[in-house]
């Protein structure tokens, strides 16, 4: 009873006639009917497994959001750009991490080390106006707010949610704020206005084990900082061999509107 998968589709065996003892469905039988495509036994269109047995190529349609994000990834490719690796000690930054989610537990908040970048990022930012710029043809474009991109991994492809004024923001803030961005990210329920107007991206991929990478250019962005994992690394403390929490970031950036000594300054 029931259909049997074979290959292109599903078939019905109660469509098939039989050819083997007291008209039992053989094998020559299944395969008869599927040369000759009988009613119920529709290809399966795109289907991995056809592909693979039949050696054809798949064609995998393409969502509006990953259509979206080939032509602006198409576009950033025009930047002249050029990347800078810093690697940094973490061991200070997680200790605080670890004070201030102690000090909002009481309100249900917890701190990422991402929305320590973002927080960190957008002060920076704020003290170096040149790095929150971006390419205007005859001018450099100062834009006025601090506006932070943060990539966001979903089924249907990469999103950037945007946390406004994030240099006017808290912590706590900066935390909910990322947290209520990135589930409607992935829920596909982010509005356009939340989507744009950012003025320098955060990629991270250290929670998929990623040492270092370098972060496409989100135009028209002039920079976009990528965040690699933070991993032990062993150090001669007063004469002591510790294990000290490191971790490389790599600035991209479009040397249109910066060069490479004041990019550094900014990184440092």
């Amino acid at each position: 009873g029931g259909s049997v998968a074979f290959f292109f589709g599903t078939l019905d065996p109660g469509t098939i006639s039989g050819s083997g003892p007291q008209g039992r469905v053989v094998r020559a039988d299944v395969e008869a009917a599927i040369e000759s495509g009988p009613a119920g036994t529709a290809p399966v269109v795109g289907s991995s497994t056809a592909a693979a047995h039949s050696g054809m190529d798949e064609e995998v349609p393409v969502n509006r959001i990953r259509k979206v994000a080939a032509k602006r990834l198409t576009e950033s490719q025009a930047v002249p750009h050029f990347f800078l690796t810093s690697i940094v000690s973490v061991e200070k930054l997680l200790d605080f991490r670890t004070e201030v989610n102690e000090s909002l537990k009481s309100q249900g908040v917890r701190v990422s080390v991402n929305d320590l970048f973002v927080r960190a990022s957008a002060v920076t930012l704020r003290q170096h106006p040149e790095a929150n710029s971006s390419w205007g043809g005859d001018t450099v474009i100062r834009r006025a707010s601090v506006n932070i991109g943060i990539a966001v991994a979903t089924d249907a492809g990469l999103l950037v949610p945007v946390v406004r004024d994030a240099d006017r923001k808290g912590l706590g803030a900066i935390a909910q704020e990322t947290v209520a961005l990135a589930g409607k990210a992935r829920d596909g329920k982010l509005g356009p206005d939340e989507m744009s107007g950012g003025t320098f991206s955060i990629s991270n991929l250290g929670m998929f084990g990623i040492d270092q990478f370098t972060a496409v250019i989100n135009p028209p962005e002039a920079a976009i900082l990528a965040v690699g994992a933070a991993s032990p690394v062993p150090m001669l403390r007063d004469g002591v061999l510790v294990d000290v929490p490191k971790l490389k970031i790599t600035l991209t950036v479009d040397h249109r509107v910066m060069d490479g000594a004041v990019s550094a300054r900014f990184l440092r």
